[in-house]
C-alpha cells in the first residue's frame, strides 16, 4: 500500500494547529501505539455517510492506520470532549461512497491533490467507527 508523507512543516505546525482550531473541520483522533501503547493524535475530518461515522486515510498506509488496525478502538475529541469508538476497517470496493462523501465534506482544494496521486480507493484506508 502507498504512503504519502506530509513535511516538516505539516507534521510540526499544520497539524497541531488543525486539531487546536479544528480547521477545516477537523477533530483530534486519538490512537494507542500498537507496539509503544503510547497515544498518538493527528487531525482527522470524520464524515457522516448512510447513518454512519468514518474516518479516512488521505496519505494512505500512515502509522495512525496501522495503530488503529491493531487496537481497533480509537476516541475522537472536539475541544475538551472526548468519545471512545470501535473502528472497523472498511473493504477496499466498499469505499468509493465514504471517500465521495468525504471529499466534499473536506473539499477538493484540500484533498484533492492526495487522490490524484493515490487514485485507487485500496490506498485509503477507511474505518467506521461505532
Amino acid at each position: 500500500m502507498a504512503y504519502l508523507k506530509p513535511n516538516a512543516f505539516v507534521k510540526s505546525v499544520f497539524n497541531k494547529l488543525a486539531m487546536m482550531f479544528g480547521i477545516g473541520g477537523a477533530v483530534t483522533l486519538i490512537v494507542k501505539g500498537r507496539k509503544s501503547g503510547t497515544p498518538q493524535s493527528i487531525p482527522v475530518i470524520p464524515v457522516e455517510q448512510g447513518g454512519a461515522r468514518y474516518i479516512v486515510s488521505t496519505r494512505g498506509e500512515s502509522e495512525w492506520v496501522r495503530n488503529l488496525r491493531a487496537t481497533g478502538s480509537c476516541e475522537l475529541q472536539v475541544g475538551g470532549k472526548s468519545t471512545t469508538y470501535s473502528a472497523t476497517e472498511i473493504p477496499a470496493p466498499e469505499r468509493p461512497p465514504i471517500i465521495e462523501a468525504y471529499r466534499k465534506v473536506a473539499g477538493e482544494k484540500v484533498v484533492g491533490g492526495y487522490f490524484a496521486t493515490l487514485p485507487d480507493p485500496a490506498d485509503h484506508p477507511t474505518f467506521r467507527l461505532s
